[in-house]
């Protein structure tokens, strides 16, 4: 078992909301260990924090939204996918706007962020949630499952009626460097056909080619192409680690998805959090020598702003 990690400075970058098109600046901060994950929504001197828990989900179309007295933010799937791919565990998000920045449509810029501001190991140990009876949620033919493994693994599968995708399917083993190389860079999608129904329903207002994969019926509209043959279903994989982490936990399991999606993703952690008969959290009291800084949210230096 490793100690929980957290960054090693405040580091900021800025950007649009995809779905709102408003601009906004993400500044992440360190966090004393167990604290996890935790969104802050910043108006002027006020500040509002909201745990990265699936307690705290809302409803929404086509990202993740948590919400805590009346204020939400939302699109937090990309970043979680980041700081849980990462294996960071106790973090700051500050936000200034009701949006996670959508930079690339991917998680690597928020994986050059980390990495700016640096991974430290903390005082206590991490635990995890492993799973020891099979767990599913099923829709029709769409369905998500989490079963027993020795290890934390993906196994996602898609479907679409395009020449360039229809059926992909992608095993991911979940760790630091697997998810750096292999699924940060994957960038979100839309079809061409549906762009002005999203608009209609106030959505995809931040959305461009400069962070979207745009899939016309014959192929890809960007001018730069795919990153991988398979980028979509990387992508798929990208959403569900960044949806799984509501869970509060890392998890010991194998997900397998097939046609899922955002509302099913956190459907199986409520699922998972429900049936206690079937997964144990593994804990360890362990410390470990070093001393672990604890800073005050409201006294800490301004961060740093990177572009990215």
């Amino acid at each position: 078992m490793r100690f929980q990690q957290t960054i090693g400075s405040s580091v900021s970058c800025s950007g649009v909301g995809l779905h709102s098109g408003q601009p906004v600046t993400l500044t992440l901060r360190p966090a004393a260990s167990n604290t996890g994950i935790v969104f802050v929504y910043r108006n002027g001197s006020e500040e509002t924090l909201l745990p990265a828990a699936v307690s705290n989900k809302v409803p929404t179309e086509l990202c993740t939204a948590i919400s805590v007295n009346g204020h939400q933010v939302k699109t937090i799937e990309h970043l979680l996918a980041a700081l849980v791919g990462m294996e960071v565990d106790n973090v700051y998000a500050e936000v200034d706007a009701g949006e996670v920045p959508v930079l690339d449509g991917s998680a690597s810029p928020f994986v050059r962020l980390i990495r700016t501001a640096g991974v430290i190991s903390q005082t206590r140990r991490q635990s995890y949630v492993k799973i020891t009876q099979p767990i599913e949620v099923v829709d029709g033919a769409r369905r998500v499952r989490i079963e027993p493994s020795s290890t934390p693994r993906i196994t996602y599968s898609i479907h679409y009626d395009h020449p360039l995708i229809k059926t992909q399917s992608y095993t991911h083993t979940c760790s630091a460097s697997a998810f750096e190389q292999e699924i940060a860079t994957a960038r979100t999608f839309g079809f061409l056909h549906e762009v002005e129904a999203l608009w209609s329903r106030g959505l995809g207002k931040g959305g461009t080619l400069d962070n979207t994969v745009v899939l016309s019926e014959e192929g890809v509209v960007n001018q730069s192409g795919l990153r991988f043959p398979n980028e979509i279903v990387r992508h798929k994989v990208l959403d569900l680690i960044g949806d799984i982490a509501l869970l509060g936990f890392p998890f010991i399991g194998h997900i397998v998805a097939e046609r899922s999606g955002h509302a099913m993703h956190t459907r199986l952690v409520e699922q998972i959090l429900s049936q206690r008969d079937k997964w144990v959290l593994i804990t360890s009291e362990h410390s470990a020598p070093a001393q672990e800084a604890r800073p005050s949210l409201g006294l800490l230096r301004p961060a740093p702003s990177l572009a990215i």
